[in-house]
């Protein structure tokens, strides 16, 4: 009878083996072990200069990759070529190093878990290498809960180790220093009956990252007291105050820096009038005029704050007396008025009153 058609098995049998490992191709004749055979060998239409019925395949190379398949003969009688078996070797991906919770960014203070994923390797038992040497505590695990320092300022990569493969290093995660919040108002004063929107930002969060996928929660102070926590960056005021926030995310709870305070103030209803002793939009060089301030409505007492783009700059008072006038003193005036008892409570400007100092009189004969 003819002998029977042999079968070449692989030692791992994974179908999946990494470049660095060893492998053995062996080749079986079954109900033949006994007999003294000589073998041939071909990796597809390739022979191997190989005669016995395995054989050791050290520190695979892509290029070992291929279908084998032996014959036997002895005393002048082959077997047939066995089926082709396949050898499929891999080289390993590059890792990734993946936060969870998944943020796109890390700050200098934080906890997190750090993990070393290899694509299409996850099958396989990898012993793990980290930068910084410190995670190196042996065995070398995955993934890490560690709280990140800025001293680690080449950030945080791993690669894979089975045998003698090994996957190149993965990209760094880096660690930005801590981040500050930035509070931003669409306007610093709340009209009457109105409101300000006040938005809470933290840096440098990347345009495609949403707050809620950086994890942040939004956590607001008005007169340096807690005000309102919030997922959302934004919120709506209606009354005045020196308002800041600070973003926090994570557990423990991992704050920013806060951000600069901004001082939004409550427009009252009273009107404040800029008038002129004498009542005089035009007046000549040497003579006295006095640009008053004046709020309607109420016993109120206020601090006053001027604003005009003469070359001199009236004092906070509620009346600016010029005794001996220059050009100096042309320009346009307006006022407003704080409260004195309320400093968040300020009256709108009023409207602007212009004063033309000239520099002397002219006469008509």
């Amino acid at each position: 009878t003819d002998p029977p058609k042999p079968t070449v098995t692989l030692q791992p049998s994974r179908t999946q083996i990494y470049s660095g490992e060893t492998v053995t191709v062996r080749c079986e004749i079954q109900g033949g072990e006994r007999a003294q055979w000589t073998y041939e060998w071909r990796r597809g239409q390739k022979n191997i200069h190989e005669t016995s019925s395995e054989y050791r395949i050290s520190r695979l190379t892509e290029s070992h990759g291929g279908g084998y398949s032996c014959r036997a003969t002895r005393s002048s009688s082959w077997t047939e070529w066995s089926d082709s078996t396949t050898l499929r070797v891999t080289v390993p991906s590059k890792p990734t190093v993946t936060l969870q919770p998944p943020w796109p960014q890390i700050y200098s203070g934080e906890t997190v878990t750090v993990r070393c994923e290899i694509q299409g390797g996850e099958g396989a038992q990898w012993t793990y290498e980290w930068r910084p040497a410190k995670l190196n505590t042996p065995p070398t695990y995955s993934e890490y809960r560690i709280t990140v320092t800025e001293s680690d300022s080449g950030g945080y990569s791993c690669r894979g180790k089975r045998s003698f493969s090994r996957t190149e290093w993965s990209d760094a995660l880096t660690v930005v220093s801590k981040p500050k919040a930035e509070l931003r108002a669409d306007r610093t004063a709340v009209p009457v009956g109105g409101s300000v929107t006040l938005t809470c930002s933290v840096s440098p969060s990347s345009s495609s990252s949403s707050s809620s996928s950086s994890g942040w929660k939004y956590y607001w102070y008005r007169d340096g007291k807690s005000y309102e926590a919030l997922t959302n960056g934004q919120i709506s005021v209606s009354e005045g105050g020196l308002y800041s926030c600070r973003g926090g995310r994570g557990e423990p709870v991992y704050y920013t820096e806060d951000s600069e305070s901004v001082r939004i103030d409550t427009t009252v209803s009273n009107r404040p009038v800029v008038t002129l002793y004498p009542n005089w939009s035009e007046i000549y060089r040497g003579e006295t005029i006095t640009v008053r301030c004046e709020i309607h409505g109420g016993d109120t007492e206020w601090d006053y704050e001027w604003e005009t783009n003469s070359t001199i700059k009236p004092p906070n008072q509620n009346e600016y007396r010029i005794r001996s006038a220059s050009s100096s003193n042309s320009g346009n005036y307006r006022c407003k008025g704080r409260m004195k008892s309320s400093q968040h409570n300020t009256t709108e400007w009023s409207d602007s009153v212009t004063l033309t100092v000239s520099d002397s009189k002219s006469y008509l004969l």
